[in-house]
């Protein structure tokens, strides 16, 4: 779905002096360099005061954490949690019409909405109150039909309960949020049939409920008083590091001219008498004690090649297992092109083949190409020679 900007702009954004912190304190999360990780919660905040995203909002954001504005922009409009155009000023109502609350009568309550508010979503009512759309699932299925009114859920809805949720958000009255059939959170409508416990000394109503209840932000927009401004990892010090004496400086290597690059080789004082691991390439190193040592690039015997396939026509090497069409094509490189050629190939000649498969070495022995050959050149079956690499 294209998504752009309302024709309709402001002439300006700028968050209140509270989300102004609010939002300074967000960046902070963030290392030098790394602030336009805070793009979503600063366009969440601005749509929040304003009830939807402007494009000055979008571009003071941008400013704020120093990102081209088409960069702000592409996050605005990819996600559609961000309103793109004017809502209700007393609230914005989003019906979920998947499958649960579909099944549960969300019909009824979008039928509502096309009748109080406007018959098209993201349209505002002829007051300006309200707007409306119908959203994907919000994750309430077990309190179906529902609908997200401001910030808070609305579950076990009706059309007749919508209908007047509605009436008392147009009276400035707020609503409790949560479940509107008389249930505490999504427990079977009769009460609670195990865990009964959970009823004694619980609060009036459940943990979102209450703190919407508590802080009374339902569909009010958002200043940045409502709640203290914290920022807890600005408090923090960093880890002190236990010392650790005078650093080591690096020291050119003895004798070794620098390269194309300019860099030399490095040494620096050893920390044990150990000698470390590698993989075989450094001067009197250790070599890695792997399931499969390996082989020195002299390793084995070059089998016996051909400078073109017999008659013009190789054989179909992909019918070995393991073997896949760039592998076919270096075997033909390396003048590999019949399978006899490969059955008649001996234990050096194989170890040479394995070192030289560059990007497949080993496959020789892991897939056993030596035993596979030698059947599908006697005429046997692929699937005869895939069992037999497989045995």
């Amino acid at each position: 779905m294209l998504r752009r900007l309302y024709k309709d702009q402001p002439a300006s954004f700028a968050f209140t002096p509270a989300n102004e912190a609010w939002a300074k304190g967000q960046i902070s999360k963030y290392p030098a360099g790394r602030q336009a990780s805070a793009i979503i919660p600063l366009l969440w905040r601005a749509q929040e005061q304003e009830g939807w995203l402007s494009r000055p909002a979008i571009e003071h954001v941008a400013d704020m954490l120093g990102m081209a504005y088409i960069r702000a922009l592409e996050v605005a409009t990819f996600y559609f949690m961000f309103q793109l155009q004017p809502v209700g000023s007393v609230a914005h109502i989003q019906i979920c019409g998947t499958t649960s609350c579909m099944i549960c009568g969300a019909e009824d309550l979008v039928a509502v909405a096309k009748e109080l508010i406007a018959s098209a979503p993201h349209t505002l009512s002829a007051d300006g109150k309200f707007s409306w759309e119908e959203v994907e699932c919000m994750g309430a299925c077990a309190n179906a039909p529902m609908a997200q009114i401001g910030k808070d859920y609305y579950e076990d809805l009706t059309g007749a309960k919508l209908r007047e949720l509605i009436g008392r958000f147009a009276k400035g009255e707020v609503p409790v949020p949560g479940p509107q059939n008389g249930r505490y959170a999504a427990e079977p409508i009769g009460g609670l049939t195990s865990l009964k416990e959970f009823e004694s000394g619980r609060k009036q109503y459940n943990a979102s409920a209450q703190l919407a209840v508590d802080i009374k932000d339902t569909v009010k927009r958002i200043d940045g008083t409502e709640v203290p401004l914290t920022t807890p990892w600005l408090g923090v010090a960093a880890p002190v590091r236990p010392a650790r004496g005078k650093p080591v400086e690096m020291k050119p290597g003895a004798g070794v001219p620098a390269d194309a690059t300019g860099a030399t080789v490095q040494e620096a004082k050893a920390s044990s008498k150990g000698k470390p691991k590698t993989d075989g390439n450094a001067p009197n190193a250790t070599p890695l004690a792997t399931p499969e040592a390996k082989a020195p690039a002299g390793a084995g015997k070059k089998p016996k090649a051909l400078k073109a396939a017999r008659k013009g026509k190789a054989d179909d090497l992909k019918l070995i297992l393991g073997i896949g069409p760039k592998l076919e094509i270096l075997c033909n490189s390396l003048g590999f092109f019949h399978f006899d050629q490969i059955a008649d190939w001996t234990p050096a000649e194989i170890a040479w083949v394995d070192e030289n498969l560059e990007g497949f070495k080993g496959r020789v022995t892991r897939d056993k190409w030596v035993v596979q050959a030698k059947i599908l050149a006697a005429g046997g079956t692929v699937a005869e020679a895939e069992a037999a690499a497989k045995a």
